[in-house]
Formats: C-alpha cells, sequence, structure tokens
C-alpha cells in the first residue's frame, strides 16, 4: 500500500504555468498522488489541451486561465475559486521566463518582464492562496528556484536575480507563516529538457558542457521533479519549512 504521510487524496493543487513543461509534469505527479488540479496558463487552447488529456489518463482536472503578471486576474481567479468552493491547499509556484542576453544590451522592460513573470508573481499568488490558508491553519506553498537561486551565469541576470530572490521569498514566507499552520519550501531544478532549454540542448558545446559538468552525466527529465514536489506538498513535510530542495544531479555539490 502506498505510505499515508504522501496521499494527497482529498487535497487540491494550484500548478501555475502548468500547460506544459515542469510544470506540466509536476501536476501530473500531484495527480497520481490523489491531488485534483487546478492547472494555469496565459494560453486558452493550450491549457484545454492539456486538461483534456490529463482528464482522459482519469484524473480530476479544473482549468484558470490567467497571467500571473497580471495582478488583477490574479485576485479574480482567487475570488473566482472562493465563490466555487474551491479551496487551494498546495499551491506549485511554476511559471516563468528566460530572457538570454548581456547585461549592457538588457533593456529595462526586458529586466521588469522576467522579475515580474519569475518572482513578483509567486509573491502575488502565494499571497492570495496564504490569505485562504491562513484561516484554516494549514497550507503548502513550493516555489520553483534554480541552480542560479545560488550561482550566477553570464548573460541571464535578471533570471538569476529572479531566482535567488525566489530563495529568500520562500524564507520569508516561513518566517510569516509557519507559525500559521503553512510549509513554504521551494524546489531548484538543475539543467532539465524543456522547451526553454531546447535551444541550449541543441547547442553541442553547451550540451558537452552540462554533462561533463554534472556528476550524474545527462540532463534532468521534468518527471524527476515529482518526487521532490509530492514530498513537500503532503504530510511527509510538515515540519519542513523555508527549504530549498536541488534536484541537479549533484550540480551543485561538486567543483
Amino acid at each position: 500500500m502506498p505510505n499515508p504521510l504522501f496521499d494527497l487524496t482529498g487535497k487540491t493543487a494550484l500548478v501555475t504555468g502548468s500547460s506544459r513543461g515542469l510544470g506540466r509534469a509536476m501536476a501530473e505527479g500531484l495527480a497520481e498522488a490523489g491531488a485534483a488540479i487546478v492547472l494555469n496558463g496565459a494560453n486558452p487552447d493550450r491549457l484545454a489541451a492539456t486538461a483534456a488529456e490529463m482528464r482522459r489518463a482519469g484524473h480530476s482536472v479544473g482549468e484558470a486561465c490567467f497571467d500571473v503578471t497580471d495582478e488583477a486576474a490574479v485576485v479574480a481567479a482567487f475570488e473566482r475559486f472562493d465563490a466555487e468552493g474551491t479551496a487551494i491547499d498546495i499551491l506549485v509556484n511554476n511559471a516563468g521566463i528566460q530572457l538570454r542576453k548581456p547585461m549592457v544590451e538588457l533593456t529595462t522592460p526586458e529586466w521588469r518582464s522576467v522579475i515580474d513573470t519569475n518572482l513578483t508573481s509567486a509573491f502575488v499568488v502565494g499571497r492570495e492562496a496564504a490569505k485562504r490558508m491562513i484561516p484554516r491553519g494549514a497550507g503548502k506553498i513550493v516555489n520553483i528556484g534554480s541552480l542560479t537561486s545560488e550561482l550566477a551565469r553570464a548573460t541571464v541576470a535578471p533570471y538569476t536575480v529572479a531566482k535567488g530572490g525566489i530563495k529568500m521569498l520562500t524564507r520569508a514566507m516561513a518566517a510569516e507563516w509557519a507559525g500559521h499552520g503553512l510549509q513554504a519550501n521551494a524546489i531548484g531544478p538543475g539543467y532539465m529538457i524543456t522547451d526553454m532549454n531546447q535551444a541550449l540542448i541543441d547547442n553541442p558545446t553547451f550540451d558537452a558542457w552540462v554533462k561533463g559538468r554534472t556528476p550524474a552525466k545527462r540532463w534532468g527529465k521534468p518527471e524527476e521533479l515529482v518526487g521532490a514536489a509530492v514530498f513537500l506538498a503532503s504530510r511527509a513535510s510538515d515540519y519542513v519549512n523555508g527549504q530549498i530542495i536541488y534536484v541537479d544531479g549533484g550540480m551543485l555539490s561538486v567543483l
């Protein structure tokens, strides 16, 4: 029998940016653990297609189509959840974008776009979720960080700053909300096989660097985030707070 500590039956999880990539993999993993899923994305067609596929697989899936950088839309979405009687027990702040450009060529609007999508949205969505979780005395927030939560890399300055901020936002959430029964933690993926990384995967030089730099000697697979996501979303992590778990094939552990 599955360990009940990891059973998410009866819980509802909102996963932002979950119509594809890492978000979809984690949404599917949480669904396999028993959670009802609320998918999120800004593209209604892609969101509907993903929801339909997950329903065909037997999962309970809802859709919340909104842009995480639009604060009014985020607030409206949570008001809809309230009106429908949908209580978000688990929030995975996954939505994000990447922009590769030298800092001296980076415009301020480009900087703000990455920061707003990758960091500010996690604060706004997390705040709205916590407003509902605190009165219930329970809730799980899982923010998605990165290797750049710890280390910088040239040409991705706003992403690095945003993901470093995710680490500290997670700790700030724990500092303020742990006493109310909430757990806020983060996952830091290594180099994963995703659409966002496809250009890097297709670059022989970069591909060789990732495989040579990573003790596991390979790129990560999106589904390899599921174990950490289920752990941080479940009762198994009830005394874990303000932490970031790196799922990186060992990259951060070695020189």
